[in-house]
């Protein structure tokens, strides 16, 4: 093991399960042994089952749909958004000068913080949630697609102008292909962070989602299905990371050869 030497495809792919088997016996372990009380953390057996009746008789199904529908519509509302006005702002520096000390300010506001304000604005409904995750989602898009851009090779803007490109050439055949993959990069790292944002939204004033299902579990302090909830979140996040991943590398061959 070298610093920064690559891993074979199977052999990550075996870490990876080995790490999660080391979790889940250790988490065995300590909870079948009584050596954690179920009533703080139950074992991965109850936790099962308690999954499997939220499933099949309780409709869990649908507050998971509800849920990936939320993050989906939301994150692409502020990507749709988000992408144009980060690339003219890495492109174009007096577009930089005049937005970013605002978006820098916003990136750092809590999405949480507005949640009593999009209450009062919005309701209950769905417009509260996708606006939770827009707000959480759109600032720190625009910032860091901007720096993706604006981190394009300095030599290749100038190799462009030198055979006769314009302004609007650069920015189409230049700075959109050489900061794409990062692009796309910046995307799957921050539809992760949507589902933070999604969830604490179905915490308050929901009446569907994971979220919500969290809440009443709390309630009758049924930590089996609060901790199955939590899995779901992670197992939905963890295959929508690879399908971004082939997506990438497959849109983006050649950022692949670079690395």
């Amino acid at each position: 093991m070298r610093p920064l030497q690559p891993v074979r495809p199977g052999a990550r792919l075996a870490l990876g399960f080995a790490f999660f088997a080391l979790f889940f016996a250790v988490w065995a372990a300590a909870t079948l042994s009584g050596w954690v009380s179920k009533t703080f953390l139950a074992d991965p057996l109850t936790m099962v089952k308690s999954g499997f009746d939220l499933l099949v008789h309780q409709g869990f199904g649908k507050d998971i749909g509800m849920t990936v529908w939320r993050v989906v519509g939301g994150f692409a509302i502020a990507a749709l958004f988000a992408v144009p006005l980060g690339v003219a702002m890495g492109a174009y520096k007096p577009v930089e000068a005049f937005f970013e000390p605002f978006v820098s300010f916003a990136r750092y506001l809590p999405a949480s913080a507005f949640i009593p304000l999009l209450i009062l604005w919005a309701g209950i409904g769905e417009a509260q949630k996708l606006a939770v995750i827009f707000i959480g989602s759109f600032f720190q898009l625009v910032l860091m697609i901007a720096v993706s851009v604006g981190n394009t090779r300095r030599d290749l803007v100038e190799a462009a102008y030198t055979l006769g490109a314009r302004d609007q050439g650069i920015v189409a055949r230049v700075l959109l292909p050489s900061s794409a993959p990062e692009v796309a990069e910046t995307l799957r790292m921050v539809l992760g962070w949507a589902w933070t944002y999604v969830i604490v939204a179905e915490l308050i004033g929901a009446s569907s989602g994971i979220g919500h299902m969290i809440t009443d579990s709390q309630a009758l302090l049924a930590t089996d299905q609060i901790i199955f909830g939590i899995i779901v979140i992670g197992l939905i996040g963890l295959v929508t990371d690879f399908a971004f991943k082939a997506f990438n590398r497959k849109l983006f061959p050649w950022a692949q050869i670079a690395r």
